[in-house]
């Protein structure tokens, strides 16, 4: 699978559980996965990792291509002043265990159907 948004926003939510983020809840699945969510992407399909600073802290996402996509905006009730700030995997990694990204990548890869290579560098990997 090369990137597309909707499938990947799609295999999130059904990957997302109590076992990605301490946060989950049934009713909001999106709560709390978005270190996790975001290095995931970042893992995948490459580009970069942003933050804004939100009042309970950092909120994380995508950009890739040049547009923002942040997988987890809908945790929030409110709409999201984005300031875009480049960040590191190391500062999303505060916020996610290594063992909540690899439920995340093994449920996410279950609902795609294949398994990803895996990229240390956070490149991405070009030839899905």
């Amino acid at each position: 699978m090369g990137f597309d948004p909707d499938e990947v926003q799609s295999a999130l939510r059904r990957a997302w559980s109590l076992s990605t983020a301490s946060q989950w809840a049934a009713d909001n699945r999106a709560a709390g996965q978005c270190n996790v969510t975001s290095l995931l992407v970042h893992e995948l399909f490459g580009g970069e990792l942003l933050k804004t600073p939100l009042p309970a802290g950092d909120h994380f996402y995508n950009r890739i291509g040049g547009r923002r996509y942040d997988f987890t905006a809908s945790q929030f009730d409110e709409p999201i002043a984005y300031v875009d700030l480049p960040t590191s995997r190391a500062d999303a990694e505060q916020g996610a265990t290594s063992d909540q990204l690899a439920e995340l990548r093994a449920a996410f890869e279950g609902v795609i159907g294949h398994e990803y290579p895996c990229d240390d560098s956070g490149n991405g990997q070009s030839d899905r």
